[in-house]
């Protein structure tokens, strides 16, 4: 079979997953994938997970091409645990490490696009992760802002055309977003964060040389911690 073997693992959200997959975002495939809850549950459940994939598939360590993880933004909690797993395995196993935006994989939730997608991500406190994406060549999302948190009023103050959003962060905030005048809203039930594309596009990564240092390799928190916050107010005094 032709295609670089990823695992990838999702941690971004309250349920995350574990996949195994084949070939990039065009004609991949994904092999095995099981859920996980990363939020719930301790690291060595998550390598549990990583353990049934692999035998699930079939499938030794020596076979494996990579090891991807979704970067953030998302829960502080689940992307530091995903990314402690995915740094162990590679360090272990002698991989390359491939770290994913979260948002860039959540935007192949819609594969082919016609107009503006908005990616959302709760992130609490009143906000959302967002990023905005357009169609680029055969209608494939391409990230056109980089994530930020904002408030979904003052995101809703942004679109000013015909636009997509996606993603948990819609359920959230969905009376709001669906006062906007030609949105189309696409559930976290049809549009969630999933390892497979994760791994999916973590192949077309691994074409392009972008690989992480796994010693040094940190998670895209975008906004700073509840603590990181605390300890500047205390500096300050």
């Amino acid at each position: 079979m032709d295609g670089l073997l990823i695992l990838s693992i999702e941690t971004a959200t309250g349920c995350g997953s574990v996949a195994l997959t084949r070939g990039g975002v065009v004609n991949g495939r994904l092999l095995a994938e099981a859920i996980a809850q990363p939020e719930k549950t301790h690291s060595r459940q998550l390598l549990g997970s990583v353990d049934w994939v692999m035998k699930g598939a079939g499938l030794g360590w020596t076979e494996v091409d990579g090891i991807a993880v979704s970067l953030g933004p998302g829960s502080f909690t689940g992307l530091r645990i995903g990314m402690a797993a995915a740094k162990g395995i590679a360090l272990a196993a002698d991989l390359p490490l491939i770290g994913v935006p979260t948002l860039d994989g959540l935007a192949l939730s819609c594969p082919v696009i016609d107009r503006p997608l908005w990616c959302l991500l709760d992130a609490r406190k009143q906000e959302v992760y967002a990023a905005c994406y357009r169609p680029g060549p055969g209608g494939r999302p391409e990230q056109v802002s980089p994530a930020l948190a904002i408030r979904p009023d003052l995101l809703v103050k942004n679109i000013s055309e015909p636009s997509i959003l996606a993603g948990p962060g819609v359920d959230e905030y969905h009376e709001l977003f669906a006062q906007v005048p030609d949105v189309q809203l696409i559930s976290a039930a049809l549009g969630s964060p999933r390892a497979a594309r994760v791994g999916f596009l973590a192949a077309e990564f691994v074409d392009r040389g972008e690989i992480l240092d796994p010693v040094t390799a940190t998670p895209l928190y975008v906004r700073a911690s509840e603590a990181e916050i605390n300890l500047r107010i205390k500096s300050k005094d």
